[in-house]
């Protein structure tokens, strides 16, 4: 709002000018004397009323603004020892005290300008519902507090530049660690010689003390083949909004062998109380970047966590060493429990119900433990793999999850597979019934993982939890598999390798060939990916109707395709076909399951679909990821969807500029 003087003084103007032109018009025409004068008069009332008003007006607010401070005089405000306004209703300044003139408005009167200029970026509703806000003006930082009176406010600036100055200055200088670990030292060992081995490890470790003294940060090297790098808080900021090229420079890293691409991981711990304890929190931090399949920065703070990076695919491991040690864990374990229940992931899939087969063959013909598999076939998606096992006369092993709570005691042993989320497992409140857990899956790490397990197998560059279990069940008992179980874990590889074609390493193909040994059929693995006539129709039609956002593909259900009990397959199969479209590196599939809007998302490595899902609240791997949207609609789904997909692409600094969509 402008000042009303200014308008009063335009309407002054406006009568003096209407006087003169009557003085001048009174020899020559009466009849316009007599108009003019009278404008001229009714003007100058117009004035006289408003500026009586207005003058009223303000007196009103102040008194308001005064008589709400009990015990003091009308002289109060004017003495107080801190700069004050006071402002009506819309924000009009209505008055200041001279303190606030000085500091703020440049001994000028600031009488009747609006308030919003001297706190931008907020409101007074926000203000006056708040403890108070930060300004800076005129070079200076305030803290302006505000009271709400009729008709107004009363604002007061505490000017604390020197405090807040300081209390950055603490900020910026806190102690940050950072743990550093290359991610494939064990490959570089095996497949180079000794010399190239070395000439790398001396490039890592000059790339690693250039970029700490740019931190002006301490570079140590320190036990564990790790580096310990400790910076200020500032520089953290720093390189958070770089988005830490760090990653960018050891990919740069060429050996003799340029097949072999060079990645660290990093573990950050920031505002601890010590610096002991960023340590340890970096050290967590790093054990979470590396469940994540490496090649990323991991943030921690209290119980908060921030990732940057993860661009590269899972480096292999091929020795099998962990396996041999998870599975003499595991059969203590079971060995100490009275019942075993084997359990996946809400809507099972055929690498969920196959790990949790493998896993129930080798316990039911190894031990005297009871064991069944817990799984709503109704939700499942592998219901073809359940009914052929009921067929062949195992329809005892499979119990629901009601019917799992009622049989648990104090030693009983829950193996969860293809999971290691609390929130993701088949039946929640069975999971945190059972005491004694034990966790096989092969998705990167998620923040919110199951944190009491006693045995966690987690192997996130494997292709399928069913290759990890079928690696286990060859050191727990190598006769346990017959043909049927073989072929329901040789499903589970397929279906999460899209047939050996994505994450498949040189272990996934041992797995696949010792179950082939053992009997497995690709034929009647096959059969049980078959299709319907409607299933293959529908998914044809969210090909068919997908649109091209960037590099992206993105296809939603229509009302009837929702109405399909087998819809989750569907959209699943669709993603995986919108990946063969030229020019696009990642798919996308809203479909709904009652009221809930999910979404399917796949990709070939190019795009990591797990960070697109994170964002949205769900999780993954690299290539196939998922999230639960809630009760949503299709357009409000779709645009956080878009969102998620360029946040991520910021993220991870690839191009994904929106292009116009067009239909495929």
């Amino acid at each position: 709002m402008k000042r009303p003087i200014y308008y009063q003084w335009h309407c002054l103007l406006f009568s003096a000018v209407m006087l003169v032109m009557a003085a001048l018009s009174y020899r020559y025409d009466h009849y316009v004397f007599i108009f003019e004068i009278i404008v001229a008069v009714i003007s100058s009332g117009i004035i006289m009323f408003g500026s009586l008003r207005y003058r009223r007006y303000v007196n009103k607010v102040v008194r308001g603004a005064v008589n709400g401070i009990k015990g003091v005089n009308h002289n109060y405000l004017e003495r107080f020892s801190v700069p004050v306004i006071v402002t009506g209703s819309k924000g009009d300044i209505l008055w200041c005290n001279s303190k606030f003139r000085k500091k703020l408005s440049a001994n000028r009167e600031c009488v009747g300008e609006s308030v919003y200029k001297y706190i931008p970026g907020t409101n007074l509703d926000i203000l006056t519902d708040s403890s108070g806000i930060d300004v800076e003006y005129g070079g200076r930082r305030y803290t302006v507090l505000a009271s709400a009176i009729n008709n107004g406010a009363v604002l007061y600036y505490i000017d604390d530049t020197e405090f807040k100055i300081t209390s950055q200055l603490y900020s910026d200088s806190r102690p940050v660690v950072a743990t550093v670990l290359l991610d494939n030292r064990d490959e570089f060992e095996r497949n180079i010689s000794d010399e190239s081995f070395s000439h790398a490890i001396v490039l890592l470790e000059s790339v690693l003390q250039k970029w700490a003294s740019s931190c002006s940060g301490l570079y140590v090297k320190a036990s564990g083949r790790r580096y310990k790098i400790v910076m200020d808080e500032k520089a953290l900021c720093h390189e958070i909004e770089n988005k830490f090229k760090i990653l960018e420079e050891v990919r740069a890293i060429k050996v003799f062998d340029e097949s072999i691409v060079t990645t660290i991981s990093m573990g950050i711990g920031r505002g601890g109380a010590t610096v002991s304890e960023c340590e340890q929190w970096s050290l967590q931090a790093l054990d979470l970047a590396l469940g994540r399949g490496g090649d990323q920065v991991s943030i921690k703070q209290e119980d908060e966590y921030e990732f940057f990076g993860g661009v590269s695919k899972g480096i292999e491991k091929h020795e099998k060493v962990k396996a041999r040690v998870i599975a003499k864990a595991l059969t203590e374990k079971i060995r100490q429990s009275d019942n075993v229940l084997v359990m996946g992931h809400q809507s099972s899939d055929l690498d969920a119900v196959g790990a949790a087969v493998g896993m129930w063959s080798v316990i039911s013909k190894t031990f005297d433990n009871r064991v069944n598999i817990v799984v709503d076939k109704s939700m499942s998606t592998a219901e073809s793999l359940i009914d052929n096992f009921i067929q062949h006369g195992y329809k005892n092993i499979f119990i629901l999850p009601q019917d799992a709570r009622k049989i648990v005691n104090e030693k009983t042993l829950l193996i969860i597979v293809d999971t290691h989320s609390p929130t993701f497992v088949e039946d929640t409140e069975l999971y945190k019934m059972c005491q004694n857990v034990v966790v096989i899956d092969h998705h990167r790490m998620m923040v919110n993982r199951i944190a009491n397990a006693c045995v966690f197998f987690h192997e996130p560059f494997a292709s399928s939890a069913s290759e990890m279990v079928t690696e286990l069940v060859q050191y727990i008992s190598d006769d346990a598999l017959n043909k049927h179980e073989a072929e329901a874990l040789l499903s589970g590889i397929m279906l999460d390798t899209k047939n050996f074609v994505l994450r498949t390493g040189v272990r996934t193909f041992e797995a696949a060939a010792y179950l082939r040994r053992k009997g497995a059929d690709t034929v009647e693995v096959k059969r049980l990916f078959s299709d319907s006539l409607d299933t293959y129709k529908a998914k044809t039609q969210l090909v068919s109707d997908a649109e091209i956002y960037s590099n992206s593909a993105i296809a939603c259900t229509d009302d009837k395709m929702n109405t399909d009990k087998n819809i989750r397959v569907t959209a699943a199969q669709a993603a995986d076909e919108l990946l063969s479209i030229q020019d696009v590196q990642a798919s996308y599939v809203l479909y709904r399951v009652g009221e809930d809007m999910n979404v399917s998302a796949r990709s070939l490595g190019d795009v990591n679909v797990q960070l697109v899902m994170e964002h949205l609240g769900g999780g993954g791997h690299q290539t196939m990821a998922g999230a639960n949207l809630g009760k949503i609609s299709r357009a409000e789904a779709t645009q956080k969807l878009v969102e998620a997909i360029n946040t991520t692409a910021d993220e991870m600094s690839f191009d994904a500029v929106p292009i116009k969509r067009r239909n495929i």
